[in-house]
């Protein structure tokens, strides 16, 4: 199961990342702009580029969080195997869509349906992890599945410039977009809930129910008004709303990044950007594996489930803090290593908050609460990513990641004065 859901977020990824390597191909931009194939593009041309990417951006991040909360929704009531399915579907039509584009107009269009398809992936996952995994157990498992980002990411830099230099940039988007007609495929005849899987022992249905405290609670269908009002959805709403700015910023802008900061004495370019981000996320991997081990080894330690959820989330934070220094560097491969660690405490950071929710709440409204976050995370990212364009074109990445920096533990600080104690909650 687990590497099911880490197959699905590693296509989902690979679909929702395709733009950001197609976006430093002179073609691609010019196709967008409406400029002839051999007009050579001028400083002015990519910086209005780049400002209108912020609001194809901006259309995705939104629909993304609207379709958290649709998404979250519709899991809760028709269950992960049909909701996750639809989800699959909907997002490789639009990953695909995108190829036959021919304006920013049209591919905001195309990257608004794909925003609304890919918010399935994670309140689908965390729903799963609640309903097969022991609660000792669900950190590490949930950084697993997500470990398919990285990967999905890794796959996308080493595959995507070839394709895009080879075939043109459409086939890129054709050929990833694709991937998840077979991903729908396999969820369909694979996932099931472990009472109804048959290849799931007593023992092993045993084992699973044992270890989860939800086991004696009846399903609960709650207003999505009513979780509001409880201080532990804001806790996790906190994380999203302040890490998930900084997760979309690293998804969009670091090819672009890499490609035109002035500070670098070498640019990246399509030939020339795969390596840098196989390390970037290949670290990023590792790091989101290892502090999921870590929070659950704490647990297995006899910690409490608030200090081993709280001390992981702190040391990811302190390890953020040095990327303020990646915009300032002449050397690419000083950035290279400073995005990895951040990277990688990100993740870790992302998953442990992800894993509060099934700490805090009953399983049968985890999806909904997973999908309050994202939806929120999602319209400030959106407002952020609106912006994006316009503040690189006119003061430079260096503040953007004096931000970033600080952001983690700001969150963490947050979380401790919502919930000190991480109390769970009963409806």
């Amino acid at each position: 199961m687990v590497a099911l859901l880490a197959l699905a977020t590693t296509i989902n990824y690979i679909d929702r990342n395709v733009i950001a390597f197609t976006m430093i191909d002179d073609g691609f931009r010019k196709e967008m702009l409406g400029l002839d194939p051999s007009q050579p593009l001028s400083e002015a041309d990519v910086d209005q580029f780049k400002v209108q990417m912020g609001y194809v951006d901006w259309a995705f991040k939104w629909a993304y969080g609207l379709g958290f909360i649709v998404v979250g929704w519709l899991i809760d009531r028709i269950g992960t195997r049909r909701g996750f399915a639809w989800s699959i579907f909907a997002w490789s039509l639009a990953g695909i869509s995108v190829a036959f584009t021919r304006t920013f107009g049209g591919l905001s269009l195309a990257r608004f349906a794909l925003g609304v398809g890919e918010a399935g992936n994670y309140p689908s996952g965390l729903k799963s992890v609640a309903e097969w995994f022991p609660q000792k157990e669900r950190a590490l498992a949930t950084g697993i599945f997500n470990s398919g980002a990285n990967i999905g990411i890794i796959v996308t830099a080493l595959l995507v410039p070839w394709l895009t230099l080879q075939f043109g940039w459409r086939a890129a988007f054709v050929a990833t977009g694709s991937l998840g007609l077979l991903l729908l495929l396999l969820w369909w005849l694979f996932y099931h809930k472990p009472e109804e899987h048959p290849k799931v022992s007593a023992e092993e249905l045993a084992y699973i129910k044992a270890g989860q405290i939800e086991t004696a609670e009846k399903p609960i269908k709650i207003s999505w008004w009513r979780l509001l009002g409880y201080r532990q959805t804001w806790a996790f709403v906190t994380g999203k709303v302040i890490s998930d700015p900084i997760w979309f910023f690293f998804l969009s802008w670091l090819p672009d990044f890499f490609n035109t900061n002035s500070q670098f004495e070498q640019k990246l370019d399509l030939k020339t950007i795969g390596i840098p981000f196989l390390v970037i996320y290949l670290v990023s991997d590792l790091g989101n594996i290892f502090f999921g081990w870590l929070s659950s080894r704490f647990i297995q330690k006899g910690w409490s489930v608030n200090r081993a959820r709280k001390t992981t989330m702190l040391i990811c934070g302190i390890c953020v803090l040095p990327v303020w220094l990646a915009p300032l560097t002449s050397d690419y491969r000083i950035a290279v290593a400073l995005l990895g660690l951040a990277t990688a405490a990100h993740q870790g950071f992302s998953i442990n908050n992800f894993t509060m929710t099934t700490d805090l709440f009953p399983k049968s409204v985890v999806a909904s609460v997973v999908g309050i976050g994202g939806f929120m995370g999602a319209m400030v990212s959106g407002l952020v990513a609106a912006s994006t364009g316009w503040l690189i074109t006119k003061i430079g990445y260096a503040p953007l990641f004096v931000y970033i920096g600080i952001g983690y533990l700001l969150a963490l600080g947050i979380i401790q004065l919502l919930v000190p104690k991480m109390k769970r909650v009963e409806i």
